[in-house]
């Protein structure tokens, strides 16, 4: 009796997944609840563990693919069908294609029909992806197994200038309806020269930098995004750091960082400025009346925005300790859905890179993302006298469909108040 491994549900919203790597190859012994598989998804990267104990006794979607929730994986072979099973399900996939369909067979759906008179079944994705951009598959080269139409064949058409949409979908429009508009194609790279093609690297961008790229220019393309700038002396805070770093560690087993006194200030300020902390819906302005922080960690795979919730109700200490917690998470990849969803404001800390300014943009639907940079220590005036002090360049990235200029800088100079005399924090002032 075998076990099947389905796609789990990846969260809300999230109805797909790409396959990144099996950590198992046919026939191999698995445990139960041992990684088989990663999937890679819009926002993170999870493992599917093995659902029983048994064989690795057939692999039905391969790295790459683009896989639905619910969609069969592969299938265990339970304990003493597991030698029999494993040989069979590797003759399976050696078979030829006219013979066998290989891992295919044990999928419960049927395969996807061709959308012209052919014998080259596209692959699931690449099939939706013909009938969304309206392609005739007929028309597209194969670069699957017995020519199969693949995902990256598709792309690879779209990308090519002279590619139409099916006469069959104009042909089926009223006559009486304009002619719908193409979307433009990505304009094909320009020439390489063979001394430097040899020394270039292709490598397929994952869900996740596909995400980022996607997001972050519908933000610009979205959002009417205006930069106020401000600047805040450092000393008062690194001066209460100093005081009470080892008694701050010593009684709440987290170290004192910069995050908490920012965090803090920022949900002063948001409390005093709602619009920093609203959102736009159709022609509704949605004000929150709570503070779900979000951090932006840089990983290996990406820049990834985990979220602390109700901020406006924890202390230092204990956004410290959740700051820390998902800072974790994510360096190890164990990040869930549910920690990324739901922020209403983020702060990103290019200083940890040695930035000393930048521009940030939104994170979409947020109104409002607040930069953080590099200490310097420079000149400044303080009372008439030139003195120096450690400064960081702080930077408010801001929706002006939703906050006006006054709003903005007003927030940026409570966020300035909050660091420069943090007694405020302690006393909500």
């Amino acid at each position: 009796m075998s076990t099947e491994i389905r796609v789990p549900t990846l969260g809300e919203s999230v109805t797909e997944a790409t396959i990144g790597q099996w950590y198992k190859k046919v026939g191999d012994t698995v445990a139960a609840d041992e990684p088989l598989v990663e999937l890679e998804t819009d926002k993170v990267t999870i493992e599917v563990p093995a659902p029983a104990a048994g064989v690795l006794e057939a692999i039905a979607a391969n790295p790459g693919d683009t896989v639905d929730v619910g969609a069969l994986l592969g299938a265990i072979a339970a304990g003493g069908a597991a030698a029999a099973s494993a040989p069979k399900a590797e003759a399976k996939s050696e078979a030829p294609a006219n013979n066998a369909a290989g891992p295919e067979e044990i999928k419960s759906e049927p395969a996807p029909q061709p959308v012209t008179a052919t014998d080259r079944a596209p692959a699931p994705s690449a099939q939706k992806l013909i009938n969304e951009n309206g392609l005739d598959a007929g028309t597209i080269a194969g670069s699957g197994k017995s020519g199969q139409v693949l995902k990256e064949d598709v792309l690879a058409s779209l990308a090519r200038p002279q590619q139409a949409a099916a006469p069959a979908v104009a042909q089926a429009a009223p006559a009486s309806a304009p002619a719908a508009k193409p979307a433009p194609a990505a304009a094909p790279r320009a020439p390489v020269a063979a001394d430097d093609a040899g020394r270039e690297e292709r490598v397929k961008m994952t869900r996740l930098r596909q995400t980022i790229a996607r997001r972050l220019k519908d933000a610009q393309n979205t959002a009417a995004m205006l930069t106020t700038f401000n600047e805040v002396d450092m000393k008062p805070v690194m001066d209460l750091r100093n005081q009470y770093k080892d008694l701050f560690e010593k009684k709440h087993g987290v170290k004192l960082g910069f995050m908490g006194f920012f965090t803090k200030a920022v949900v002063h300020a948001l409390k005093e400025i709602p619009a920093v902390n609203a959102e736009i819906d159709g022609d509704d302005l949605i004000y929150k009346q709570y503070a779900h922080i979000g951090v932006a960690v840089g990983t290996d795979k990406g820049l990834v925005v985990p979220v602390v919730r109700n901020a406006d109700q924890m202390s230092i200490a204990e956004i410290e300790k959740e700051i820390g917690n998902l800072g974790r998470k994510a360096r190890d990849g164990a990040l869930s859905m549910a920690d990324m969803q739901g922020g209403t404001f983020t702060i990103s800390n290019g200083g940890v890179y040695g930035s000393l300014m930048s521009t940030p943009i939104l994170n979409a639907p947020q109104s409002g993302i607040l930069g953080m940079h590099k200490i310097q220590e420079r000149p400044v005036v303080v009372g008439g006298q030139i003195v120096i002090r450690p400064m960081m360049y702080l930077a408010l990235s801001y929706d002006h469909r939703i906050v006006d200029g006054k709003e903005a800088v007003t927030f940026l100079v409570r966020v300035k108040e909050s660091l420069e005399a943090p007694e405020r924090l302690v006393l909500d002032l």
